[in-house]
């Protein structure tokens, strides 16, 4: 019974991963888990998450707050491979030809390091990222100047955003034409996108 007490314990550790990620873009805290399953001390979390982090389902960075994330996507396992069904003009027609090639997208994607984020709202949508869509984001702490990036800053908030170091200050710029760009004395690269992920609503 004890031990089906801690599958239980370390399952709903997993999805508070899962959901801090998805609605905040930040791992939860230490602290926010103990909060959340109860406990009065971190110690009991610290051993759910060693145990967690041996079984290959969970990655952490040793001495970094809010660094813990699925080895996994927070969806799950990676989906099944999609297939090619061919080629598809965006300029001058072209004759459309069957494919049988599949595209694994954990293929696409094979780094543990890799996990996605759901967007929400618009400040990217010139770079052609809209809202409801899924970044496909790639863990690391430095970006190159430019680059789209997930940030987390002093207020503890995280964005996505352009990445301009600047002499004093880092400049979070939004692609869209409407809004401003925000202004930072530091913040924390939580990872850099490499994909975008859309899924049309059929008609």
């Amino acid at each position: 019974m004890k031990n089906i007490k801690g599958e239980n314990k370390r399952s709903q550790i997993l999805t508070l991963i899962r959901e801090s990620w998805e609605r905040r873009g930040i791992s939860p805290s230490v602290r926010e888990i103990t909060e959340a399953l109860g406990y009065r001390s971190p110690n009991a979390v610290q051993f759910h998450l060693r145990q967690l982090e041996g079984l290959g389902l969970i990655v952490r960075t040793s001495k970094q707050s809010r660094s813990i994330r699925l080895a996994q996507m927070p969806y799950g396992l990676h989906p099944p491979p999609l297939q090619l069904a061919g080629q598809v003009a965006a300029g001058a027609l072209t004759e459309a030809v069957e494919q049988s090639e599949t595209v694994d997208l954990g293929g696409l994607f094979p780094s543990p390091k890799h996990f996605l984020l759901r967007v929400q709202g618009d400040s990217m949508i010139d770079a052609h990222i809209c809202d409801g869509d899924l970044v496909v984001v790639k863990s690391q702490s430095r970006a190159a100047r430019g680059s789209i990036v997930v940030v987390r800053t002093e207020q503890d908030e995280a964005t996505l955003k352009y990445w301009f170091p600047e002499k004093k200050r880092i400049r979070l710029q939004p692609a869209n034409a409407r809004l401003k760009p925000i202004y930072v004395d530091s913040a924390t690269v939580l990872g850099v996108v490499v994909g975008v992920i859309r899924q049309f609503a059929a008609r």
